[in-house]
This record gives structure tokens, sequence and C-alpha cells, in this order.
């Protein structure tokens, strides 16, 4: 049984390592109980990051993290509708002792990972399997941004909720598919990159509104829904983290959800580990639209940002969310990343119309790269198709890993930040 073998794998480690679970769970920022589940075979973590941590912290070898993903992508396979029981446990704290950034030159990409490693096949992964340090993919060269960038841009942290109000794409395809003259490419120029710092330019204006995005018609006219997009939704405030170039004196306490886009704007943050975001599509008009489908652009990889992580949630406090109706994760360090429905849940096609909106819950995740990427979603309408471009306002999303990076948390009444796992047991 794939399980019990990931968790015979995941004992060994430990009884080797010669730690216990108490000091293990401790730096692995989770429950001594949800690490004995795992080592036990009684749950299999939905997400891939806190076991390379783990398995880090046991001293493997490459050969024996390469072994424990895929063991891990079996027993993720076979598990039945996931629950959200042990999972709101897992968090992403501290990272391992050892730093597994990706190597050499933040614009080059190599296929192996951190350690000399070929890295192993990428198919079927399905929730959050993240490579989590194995690095694959050469750097994409045409960007595909969709909509028109005044001077190029800069990369950014930020993202208030904003609308998207079609991306033309007459002449595409029956599955929605636009052909290359029909959406615009951009090359990646230096004013398009990051500072050599890789610090974000925040939005000039920390709005929480939605924003009117560029209309721009098809052949057959302007299309017939619009996209909000929340760039900066919360599935929970214990699993969410950003990155920021700033030492914890510098840092506001962690704000509410709805007040995110501000903070993230305020502090140049990154999502860290993860970007979870919310996608509410609606017709514009009482027509049924089929939204065919949605596909990852990527835009850029690069080594993951060597700043401090910082956790919304309270250390000690209950965190929990209900599984959206229609959840997808995305494993962003993947060769190809897709757009993929979570265990149990409907895939596209989906109808919409103005009495009757959808709203997507996309899970990005990032464990050996900072990415930028962007989302393209195809729609048909009778003989009408189209496809329409979603992004941060105008620029790329934007998530990097945290491996290897100072943690830290806010104590639920205090003052200040502190580094993770230093606050007393509740």
């Amino acid at each position: 049984m794939a399980a019990a073998e990931f968790a015979e794998l995941l004992r060994e480690l430990k009884d080797r390592s010669g730690l216990s679970y108490g000091t293990l769970a401790k730096r692995l920022h989770m429950s001594t109980s949800t690490l004995h589940r795992y080592c036990n075979g009684d749950a299999v973590p939905t997400d891939y990051a806190p076991v390379e941590r783990l398995a880090r912290l046991c001293k493997a070898s490459p050969e024996e993290l390469v072994e424990l993903h895929r063991r891990w992508v079996l027993a993720d396979a076979g598990r039945g509708k996931k629950t959200s029981g042990p999972a709101a446990e897992e968090g992403s704290g501290p990272a391992a002792e050892e730093d597994p950034t990706a190597v050499g030159d933040p614009a080059v990409v190599t296929d192996v990972t951190p350690d000399g490693v070929p890295a192993p096949p990428v198919g079927g992964r399905r929730r959050r399997a993240v490579l989590a340090g194995i690095a694959v993919l050469a750097v994409v060269g045409a960007v595909v941004l969709g909509v028109q960038l005044s001077g190029g841009g800069g990369e950014r942290g930020d993202g208030a909720a904003s609308s998207v109000q079609g991306k033309g794409a007459g002449g595409a395809t029956p599955s929605g598919s636009a052909p290359a003259s029909a959406s615009p490419s951009v090359t990646p120029s230096a004013s398009a990159s990051p500072s050599a710092s890789g610090t974000p330019s925040p939005s000039p204006s920390a709005a929480g509104q939605e924003r009117p995005g560029a209309a721009v018609e098809d052949s057959s006219g302007t299309p017939p829904l619009t996209v909000g997009i929340r760039p900066h939704a919360w599935e929970s405030p214990c699993d969410q983290r950003y990155l920021i170039d700033r030492e914890p004196g510098r840092v506001s306490p962690p704000p509410v959800e709805q007040d995110a886009p501000a903070w993230v704007a305020a502090h140049g943050a990154v999502p860290s580990g993860k970007q979870f975001l919310e996608l509410t599509v609606q017709g514009t008009g009482e027509e049924t639209v089929v939204v065919d489908g949605l596909k990852v652009r990527m835009v850029q990889k690069r080594s993951p940002l060597a700043w401090n992580d910082y956790a919304m949630g309270y250390p000690g406090v209950g965190c929990g969310a209900g599984v959206p109706t229609r959840y997808f994760t995305v494993a962003l360090d993947a060769a190809r990343p897709a757009v993929v429905p979570e265990a149990g849940h409907a895939d596209f096609p989906f109808k919409v119309s103005e009495s009757d909106p959808e709203v997507y819950y996309i899970n990005a995740d990032a464990s050996a790269y900072d990415v930028s990427w962007t989302l393209e979603l195809s729609w048909s309408s009778g003989t009408r198709h189209g496809t329409l471009l979603l992004d941060d306002e105008g620029r790329p999303f934007r998530t990097s890993g945290n491996n290897g990076r100072p943690a830290y948390e806010f104590p639920l009444g205090g003052s200040a930040w502190q580094r993770a796992g230093s606050s007393p047991a509740p």
C-alpha cells in the first residue's frame, strides 16, 4: 500500500535522526500528534512542503528525497476525498535548517534538484503536489500578458481585487485556445524584471475594491462575461504567509483578510509558499456562457526570495476552513503547471450567466522558486469564443518559495513579531 510505504520511509528517517517527535514537531511548526499520524501511516500530508522539511531535518540524502517525493505522490493519489482535519494543523512554519535554494543566477533554471539529482516525473500531481526543492523548467521567454503594460512595468507584491472584462480572442479554436496572433505576447525586458534585490514595486494605491479591466473586444464584440479577482484571499489565516524584505521591527502586525491588499502593498510583500486566489465569474447578459477551462502561463522563475517569512495566523489559535465548491490547485514548481481540481471536485467546463455566477478558488503552491505567472480563462457562447487573461492589475501574480527563510509569528495579544516556535505552548 502506497501510504504504508510512504510512512515507512518517514519513520526510518525519523528514527535515524535520533530526534524525538516533540522536537521535530516544534521545528516543523506542527502538532506532535499530527507528526505521529504521518509516521504511523494514519494520515498522508496534503502538502509536500512539511514532508520535505522533515526529511531535511533528518538529513535525508538526495536519493532519499527523490524516493520520498515519489512515495508521497503515490500515497496522495491513493487517498479518497481529502478532509480538512490534519491538514489544518500542518501550517507552513519554520523551514528546515538547511537552505535548499535552487542555484545560481536568479533568471536561470535547471532541471535537476537543488542537490544535483535529476527531478522525478511530474505527472499525476493533484493538491499541492509541489516538488519542494526540485527545480524544473527552462525559463519561458515569451510572456503572454494579454493586456497593455504601460512602459513594461515591474514586478510587485501587492494586488488588490480586480475585475477583468474581456481579453478577446477572435478566431480562437472551439476549445477556446486563441491563435498566437490573437493574444499579445510581451518578451521580458530589463524594465519588466525585478531589481537585483528582487524587490517588487508596490502598488501606487492600496485599493481593495474591484477595478474594471481594459475591455478588448473579440471579433464578435465585447466578451459576455467578467471576472472579479482577489489575489489575496486566504484559505485560512494559519496557512497564509508573506515574504517581506524587512526586519520584524519594521513590519506591522498581521492584518485581517479584507485588509490584506493594503498591508501587502505597504510592505512590498510576496505570498510565501502558496497563494490563494478567488475568481468570481459572471455573465453580463441572459445568455449562458460556458467557461471551458483555465490555463497557467509562466512568466518567469527565479531563486526563492531571501527575505523574512511572516505568518498571518496567531500561534496557539486554531484555524480551519471548509473546502470551497470549486477548488483547484496549481503546482508552480512543475515543468508544466496546470490547474487541477481538488479530489472529489468537478472540473471544467462550467456554465455562468448574469443571474448564475461561479466562484473558483485557486491554490497555487511554490517551494523551489520565486514564480511570476498568469491565468488564461477560455470561454464560449454560441458561435463566439475567446480567452480572458487574468492577472494582478495588469501584472503577473507572484508567489515565492520559503524554504530556509527565517520565520516569524505574532503572538495573540503581543506587541512584536518573534521567531516562529518561540511562543509558549497554550
